[in-house]
């Protein structure tokens, strides 16, 4: 079996050999440090600290010996640094608050309050402010805004586009280096380049940077969003220069090895509804991810990839619209979001990256059979005809019961080999 010609098939939406699947390829198909540990040790695999590979929302390294057990078909080419602008090298060991001991970049540096919530530091730096908090009994950390004063007469463009910089040399080089080790492994590659994100409100406060300037509060930047919306879309314009000009530079680089690019992770649905409107998607970021992905259409072979949680079915024309290939993570419990509607409304244009199981409620809380029951429907919908590759919706959050992910990889067996 070729694996990563059964992510291009569905890629390209035709019947792949088997449906093929994902885990820890990217920072929303991921699982928590905790949850690798329990399945390794499940399966019987070698016990040894896990790899924080996303310090922010604590995620583990999928090893190749776990990515045989889990059946997985693609692996990441990720950056060379972390959320919190530090290197992803040098690890250490570091005890966790709920007694693991995992390994960590060597510039994953905390302090702990005397209330237990550990605070961590940008590239490292205990000297400048914390820039995220991991609250006492907590598994992942939360942004602290860091918001200087504003004052409107002043704010620079500049000042929101501090974390994006042309890539030199050195980066073209860890570049070069990262996509042939993750070409090597035969699967399929999914890359994170970054800088092409607009608005993500992971990012908005600068969480890589020691004094993050510009609009660095949530709230303030969606009120900008409509109050100083000509100083939006000149971040997102200068944004997009930097970007497609990396692009120009990576796009050598990965060639054909590459097959699909995460472009972004700026959330746009709730529960019940979407963050705004289709007139406002339509002005604030359709052009700009037009863009980046034309550009990628008309200069590589690479697939794009959209996350956004919550209720986006009346989004989705526009995504389509703005050039995006893949969606993720397909939350269908949100409002509007039925797999069946999906499926016949977009299913000839558009990937369904996810969807593949619900982790609010059925695979933290749910029985095993109540995930078996959901998975098999799941892949019995999306799986027709291609266009979907499985993942969870969102990350595997920690306390996920290890029956229960079991229950979830005999279903999908099920229906690759229902003979079987």
């Amino acid at each position: 079996m070729d694996r990563r010609r059964c992510v291009q098939d569905a890629l390209n939406h035709r019947t792949p050999e088997k449906l093929p699947v994902d885990f820890g390829a990217t920072a929303v198909t991921g699982i928590h440090v905790s949850v690798v540990a329990a399945l390794r040790e499940h399966f019987g695999l070698d016990r040894h600290p896990v790899r924080v590979t996303e310090p922010y929302q604590m995620l583990g390294e999928i090893e190749p010996d776990l990515m045989d057990v889990l059946d997985v078909d693609v692996v990441p080419a990720a950056p060379s640094g972390t959320m919190f602008g530090f290197p992803a090298g040098n690890w250490k060991e570091w005890r966790t608050p709920w007694g693991q001991d995992v390994l960590v970049p060597g510039d994953f540096n905390t302090t702990t309050e005397p209330n237990g919530d550990i605070l961590i530091y940008p590239e490292g730096d205990t000297s400048a402010p914390p820039c995220a908090k991991m609250a006492n009994a907590a598994f992942f950390f939360d942004t602290i805004i860091r918001q200087e004063e504003i004052d409107d007469d002043r704010l620079n463009p500049e000042d929101n586009l501090q974390e994006f910089a042309p890539v030199g040399e050195e980066d073209l080089e860890y570049w070069r280096g990262e996509i042939d080790r993750a070409a090597a492994t035969g699967r399929s590659v999914i890359a994170n380049f970054g800088g092409t994100a607009f608005g993500d409100i992971a990012l908005v406060p600068g969480p890589m940077l020691k004094h993050p300037k510009g609009i660095r509060d949530i709230e303030e930047w969606y009120m900008s969003l409509v109050i100083r919306r000509d100083y939006v879309h000149e971040i997102f314009q200068k944004q997009c220069d930097i970007a497609i000009g990396n692009l120009e530079k990576l796009a050598p680089v990965a060639g054909d090895k590459v097959d699909a690019v995460f472009i972004c992770g700026t959330d746009f649905g709730t529960q019940k509804g979407q963050f705004c409107s289709r007139e406002d998607y339509r002005e604030l970021w359709l052009p700009y991810y037009k863009r980046v992905n034309d550009w990628i259409h008309e200069h590589t072979p690479w697939k794009t990839f959209k996350h956004s949680c919550g209720a986006v079915d009346p989004l989705i024309p526009d995504l389509i619209e703005s050039g995006f290939d893949i969606l993720n993570p397909v939350q269908c419990s949100a409002e509007g979001m039925d797999p069946q509607h999906l499926k016949d409304s977009y299913g000839d244009q558009m990937t369904f990256w996810g969807g593949g199981v619900d982790t609010q409620h059925t695979l933290p809380f749910g029985s095993p059979e109540d995930v078996r029951r959901q998975v098999a429907e799941r892949c019995r919908i999306f799986g027709q005809q291609g266009g979907f590759v499985f993942n969870t919706i969102h990350n595997v959050q920690a306390r996920t019961p290890v029956e229960n992910l079991v229950a979830m990889l005999d279903a999908v067996r099920e229906y690759n080999r229902p003979s079987a």
